[in-house]
């Protein structure tokens, strides 16, 4: 909500500067989000008055001008503006003004006694883009007749004023007129509050408009009346277009303009139909299927019957509560008007804009709530300002009131109120407090029963009302009081870690943390989990982000595209997030949705080249084998495997799957080359995604002595297909039949010949093994360690068909 200071002090003007005046209204709800002047700073800008113009003789498109700014003495300006004539009052900045600088932050635009074309130029004529009022340029701001010649502009056209920007809470629908807000801003402070009057039109005909209402659950009241003969060739009166320009609203016509500004006056939205459009009378119903309606902002839209239209006899002509139609908009040759103001259900116009992809300012305020009590004297409002601005002849006025929201009393306990706000508070306060904001109410001790009046919404249950009371007398007196229940930290089983924990363990492993949208590209989930049925959202914050995702491999790679078109070259990120899924089994619950599963993840990402260019080492690209050890890094002391898999998003030779006690906890590996390509990426990254849990797992370390024997170290070199697997050779040595001797085994050497070798076939290689052994209790003997030796070796014989090489 948008306005100027200067309307709201015409009906309430307490005692308070701007500023003092936007910290009451953010202390009471009302948060001011944006403060700012109607114009920047700027000096030395006059009103004056053209007296001659004459052709520049050196310039075409250039005119002299002899112009009074009441200095005593006749100025001589080069202008050229296309609509400088004699006789017009413009701004005149005179020799040493400063005008705003033409880019934010520049220094101030100072006018110079100079010559254009060989002229001397005394001044200069301002457009209103020049002296930043609008970014119309298209010739000088002309000023009314009446404007003083020499007074200064600033004061001429009130540019000291403030505008306000105001971010409403739904529940504030009562503030979405300047009226509104001043009624707050009575109760607030106690100063008197200045209440329009409508007076009723004198009815120069008895001409009616037949209206039908066939739904009551749309429309509750409607109010309307013909004026004939009203001129719509006049112009909007300037300080309508000045209030409506600084409440953000474009004027349009005069007809229109004063529906707009009676709608951010007093709160109400209304509409104006040319009578000599509407064929027959006015139908109020619900939509039909295959019904279309071309709106006034051009768009034609297809209704149906949960949407509720305003009808003749031939066509749709209006959408209820939202938007009017083209058929019947007013117009430079209407003569016969018929206004209309009703009261719309909140419940039948809240989210029908939303369908159509546009909302208006009526719809806002309609979905929230607007006071049915008051559409025939903001009828009468209107006819006032359409007699004295277009004239016209009023006819009698049409009221239908069929059912109007029942407002059922609320009950304000003191004791509780005291108790939720947490300070002391009397009934007295309470009392005083509902006074202010015109709330009528019965008192008993301890209690007031509240009956909402018919503009608040939003009073519907009693802390609706203790907000109000505190909201009044102000949070700033709010006592400091320490909370009094005991704290108990919650402390973190050892054997687990948090994600912050896990955040800084790779951040140490040079990767960067991203946030990102949980709502992705419907195309994402498709690439990258193989997803065609996601989880899609009912009122998206933009088209292309219309579902919830079930992987975060599309975001990191969004990043990495963002990134490389901004030329890093070296990239490493990651994301812990939630994830969406389709899960029947998942029951309902405070972290869940019944059938939407939440599973917490953690994503990682690296491309481009290992680490960052040094001297030191040789650059290379990252590799699957570089991100597996990162993340075995991130397991430790856990032993994950990895084994070959496929994944939608990776390559499928270069994809594995990570496992934990036998249960597949996520995947690492290559994007996949068709995604490289269509995303258009220069190398393949390397991805990974797995389950939080996972990594949160911390086994607690077990105590172990150094042991007093000695360990016996044996290297074996065996000849195995090329086939086997290192995994397949650690768990035959594990399966060899030792008495427990083999401490560890490890593989520290491939040799593959070239050519062909005697003892080497073609499809074999010979693989190099360390054998560790340790026996705690006694010494190993020669003997000993030859028949462990000999076991592993029958192991590896008997299970992959090795044998050492000669």
């Amino acid at each position: 909500m948008k306005f100027p200071e200067s309307w709201l002090r015409e009906f309430c003007n307490p005692p308070l500067s701007t500023q003092e005046l936007a910290d009451l209204l953010t202390m009471a709800g009302l948060e001011v989000e944006e403060l700012e002047a109607v114009a920047p700073p700027f000096s030395g800008v006059v009103v004056a008055q053209v007296l001659e113009v004459a052709r520049h003789p050196n310039a075409d498109r250039l005119n002299v001008c002899q112009v009074d700014a009441g200095t005593g003495q006749t100025l001589t300006i080069v202008c050229g503006a296309p609509n400088v004539r004699p006789g017009i009052k413009v701004p005149c900045a005179l020799v040493g003004a400063a005008l705003p600088p033409a880019e934010e932050g520049g220094e101030p635009f100072r006018i110079k006694l100079g010559k254009l074309r060989g002229v001397e130029s005394q001044g200069m004529l301002c457009s209103a883009r020049e002296l930043k009022l609008s970014e119309d340029h298209g010739g000088l701001l002309i000023l009314g007749d009446d404007a003083p010649v020499g007074a200064n502009i600033r004061e001429h056209l009130a540019l000291d004023d403030m505008l306000f920007t105001l971010k409403l809470t739904p529940n504030l629908a009562h503030c979405l007129s300047v009226y509104g807000i001043a009624r707050e801003v009575s109760a607030l402070t106690g100063t008197p509050l200045k209440t329009p009057r409508f007076t009723p039109a004198a009815v120069k005909h008895d001409a009616r408009l037949p209206v039908r209402i066939e739904a009551s659950d749309l429309c509750g009241r409607f109010s309307g009346r013909i004026i004939r003969n009203v001129n719509t060739a006049v112009q909007t009166p300037a300080w309508m277009v000045e209030r409506l320009e600084r409440c953000g609203q474009r004027p349009v016509s005069p007809l229109v303009d004063i529906s707009n500004y009676v709608m951010f006056e007093l709160g109400r939205p209304s509409h104006i139909f040319d009578l000599d459009k509407i064929h027959g009378g006015l139908t109020v119903r619900w939509g039909r299927a295959g019904e279309k309606l071309k709106l006034l902002n051009g768009n034609t839209i297809e209704l149906d019957d949960k949407v509720g239209v305003i009808v003749d006899d031939e066509a749709v002509e209006s959408l209820a509560g939202i938007m009017g139609g083209d058929a019947t908009a007013v117009s430079d040759a209407t003569r016969n008007i018929y206004v209309e103001a009703a009261f719309w259900w909140p419940q039948a116009v809240a989210g029908r804009s939303r369908r159509f992809n546009f909302s208006t300012d009526a719809g806002h305020r309609f979905e929230r709530g607007v006071d049915p009590s008051q559409t025939v004297e903001h009828i009468e409002r209107i006819t006032e300002l359409v007699l004295a601005i277009c004239g016209g002849e009023p006819g009698p006025m049409d009221d239908q009131q069929l059912v109007l929201p029942e407002r059922a009393p609320v009950t304000l306990r003191v004791e509780r109120a005291a108790k939720v706000i947490g300070m002391p508070l009397t009934q007295a306060q309470c009392a005083e407090v509902l006074r202010r904001l015109g709330l009528e109410f019965a008192e008993e001790p301890g209690r007031l029963t509240v009956t909402p009046p018919s503009w608040r919404f939003d009073l519907q249950i009693e802390e609706d009302l203790i907000e109000e009371v505190i909201r009044v007398l102000g949070y700033q007196t709010l006592p400091a009081t320490p909370p009094l229940a005991p704290v108990q930290a919650r402390v973190r089983p050892e054997a687990r870690r948090s994600s912050h924990a896990v955040r800084h363990a790779l951040a140490a492993l040079d990767y960067q943390e991203t946030i990102n949208f949980s709502f992705v590209e419907a195309q994402w989930e498709r690439d990258f989990a193989g997803n065609e049925r996601p989880i899609a959202l009912l009122n998206p914050i933009a088209s292309p982000l219309s579902v919830m995702r079930s992987t975060l491999l599309g975001s990191l790679v969004n990043v990495l595209r963002f990134n490389l078109a901004r030329k890093a070259g070296r990239v490493r990120v990651f994301e812990i997030g939630r994830v969406f899924r389709r899960d029947a089994t998942v029951p309902d619950s405070d972290r869940s949705v019944a059938g939407i599963d939440q599973p917490l993840r953690v994503a990682g990402l690296a491309a481009g080249p290992l680490e960052a260019l040094q001297w030191g080492k040789p650059e290379r690209p990252v590799d699957f084998f570089d991100v597996k050890g990162d993340l075995e890094s991130l397991l430790a002391p856990l032993k994950p495997r990895f084994a070959p898999a496929e994944h939608p998003a990776m390559h499928p030779g270069r994809c594995a799957q990570i496992e934990l006690d036998g249960r597949v906890v996520g995947h690492v590996g290559e994007l996949h080359p068709k995604w490289r390509q269509q995303y258009q990426l220069p190398q393949a990254p390397v991805v990974f995604e797995l389950e939080a849990d996972a990594l949160l797992q911390r086994p607690v370390p077990v105590f172990q002595p150094i042991s007093r024997q000695q360990a016996v170290t044996r290297d074996l070199a065996v000849v195995v297909n090329d086939a086997v697997t290192h995994e397949a050779l650690m768990q035959a040595i594990a399966a060899a039949d030792t008495g427990g001797l083999v401490r560890s085994a490890n593989l520290f050497d491939i040799y593959k010949p070239k050519g062909a070798v005697a003892d080497i076939a073609a499809n074999e290689r010979s693989v190099a093994l360390r054998l560790e052994l340790l026996d705690e209790e006694a010494t190993l003997t020669d003997e000993r360690t030859e028949a462990a030796v000999q076991a592993v070796l029958a192991s590896l014989g008997q299970r992959l068909g090795a044998r050492l090489r000669a």
